[in-house]
């Protein structure tokens, strides 16, 4: 196969898998950290008038889903492509990242999650996912 197509093929698997990653852990949260009593975290508009009722344990899932969504589609990105592991991988990190800013800012929350989530939660993990992801596993029997 073409290795350009191939690692187009990468990228998109890298993006569709680290979005089931990301939502899986995302339905999840709420039944092991239940939302702020009163809110509506249903739509947009209620998550962003409950913002200010969610205390730090409120953004424990949030951020493990925008890192382990972001680590996982950057290691299947890194598994399959052709050439430039490493690039394919960081890819998904900008993408996820972008997708990350948009919604800080159209959702607000507290400062310190904002840095904490654009800072270790995109671009690290996607390199973390890249390397392992790029590397040949060799098992010696």
């Amino acid at each position: 196969m073409n290795p350009i197509i191939k690692n187009i093929i990468a990228v998109i698997a890298g993006v569709a898998i680290g979005s089931v990653v990301n939502m899986g852990i995302v339905m999840v949260s709420g039944a092991i950290i239940p939302p702020p009593e009163g809110g509506d975290i249903t739509t947009m508009e209620g998550l962003k008038a409950t913002m200010h009722l969610f205390e730090p344990k409120h953004f424990v899932f949030p951020f493990l889903a925008h890192a382990l969504g972001t680590l996982a589609g950057a290691f299947v990105a890194a598994k399959i492509a052709a050439s430039h592991k490493i690039k394919m991988a960081l890819i998904i990190g900008v993408f996820f990242f972008i997708g990350g800013a948009v919604n800080i800012s159209m959702l607000g929350g507290p400062i310190w999650f904002s840095v904490l989530d654009l800072a270790i939660a995109y671009i690290p993990m996607a390199y973390l996912g890249g390397r392992w992801g790029g590397h040949k596993m060799v098992v010696n029997v």
